[in-house]
């Protein structure tokens, strides 16, 4: 079983690490930022490889659709931005000449969700999950920790086709150690129980784990997975969830709409339906704060998670979908 993860890194800055590690082997990557190397963390890359590197200016637009023409001509191509303006602004040009000719390139979006914090509503975007997931060919990627995302931009160099990486700016819970191997479409049993299934991505996996000790500590055994695949989803590991445990609650940092747990409900509502919550942001924007007190406001902390699950439980007991 794994336990509440005490270290902490941002996954931004593993992003830039491991970009740096594969630009390195593969010469075929370019790297284009919206000028936020510093943020973004491509700055490295911009340093050891100025031939290979390309900063957009305030243009995200623009960035992919000079993406998709170095794409077409046979590179794998790296963008990044803040997360608002990667998903959002440049949504028709990702949709128009990234999706739609399935091009080699990867969105990495730093500055996701809520744990921008300081930064406030403006900032921190809550509906790139959506945004990305509705879009045909997209693989959609949300790593718990530095560990997972240097392993997922790993396997991004590899994989051809639009890729979108959600990253965060805090610092947040390291979950895996460096045995850790990721697959696309593929999530990971961290914690087995019987109970329920609490399914979480990114900052809310280590959140997950801490609900998961809260509730043995009163006899329940939650079952805990990260599924940082968004699209794909591992519906295998879903479904097999719902039938072993009866019940299934997703944790994400986004809106309730569109992401991990509306991924989950369209699985299961066909295949193995079960009493089910979403933990979310509900329907609202954010506000400036900490990350810390930012997830406990919005119940995306540990406590709130295990509060949700002990009503999920009752639901289940009750035989109430």
């Amino acid at each position: 079983m794994e336990s509440p993860p005490t270290a902490r890194a941002a996954t931004r800055d593993a992003y830039g690490k491991a970009l740096l590690e594969v630009g390195g082997r593969n010469t075929d990557i370019v790297v284009l930022d919206a000028d936020l190397s510093g943020s973004t963390r491509t700055k490295a890359f911009s340093k050891a490889h100025p031939e290979r590197f390309f900063n957009m200016g305030v243009a995200e637009a623009n960035m992919a659709g000079t993406a998709a023409g170095l794409a077409a001509s046979g590179k794998t191509v790296f963008i990044s931005s803040f997360a608002m303006f990667a998903a959002g602004k440049a949504w028709e040009q990702v949709r128009q000449t990234i999706c739609v000719p399935h091009l080699n390139v990867k969105i990495c979006a730093t500055h996701a969700g809520l744990t921008v914090g300081e930064d406030g509503k403006s900032h921190q975007m809550l509906e790139d999950l959506a945004l990305m997931r509705v879009l045909p060919g997209m693989t959609v990627i949300v790593p718990a920790d530095e560990v997972e995302t240097r392993r997922v931009i790993e396997a991004a160099a590899e994989q051809a086709g639009p890729m979108y990486v959600r990253l965060s700016r805090a610092k947040t819970p390291v979950v895996f150690d460096d045995a850790y191997r990721f697959e696309i479409g593929k999530g990971n049993l961290l914690r087995d129980g019987k109970d329920l299934a609490i399914i979480a991505c990114g900052v809310e996996v280590s959140a997950a784990l801490g609900a998961a000790e809260l509730l043995a500590a009163a006899g329940v055994e939650a079952r805990v997975i990260n599924m940082a695949t968004i699209k794909p989803l591992d519906r295998q590991l879903v479904e097999q969830a719902a039938r072993e445990c009866g019940a299934v609650l997703t944790a994400e940092e986004h809106q309730v709409a569109g992401g991990l747990g509306s991924a989950v409900a369209e699985c299961l509502a066909t295949t193995c339906p079960v009493p089910m919550e979403i933990v979310g942001v509900e329907g609202t924007f954010g506000e400036s704060g900490t990350a810390d007190e930012l997830l406990a406001k919005y119940g995306l902390d540990a406590a709130s998670i295990a509060e949700r699950a002990r009503g999920l439980l009752r639901r289940k007991q009750e035989g109430r979908a």
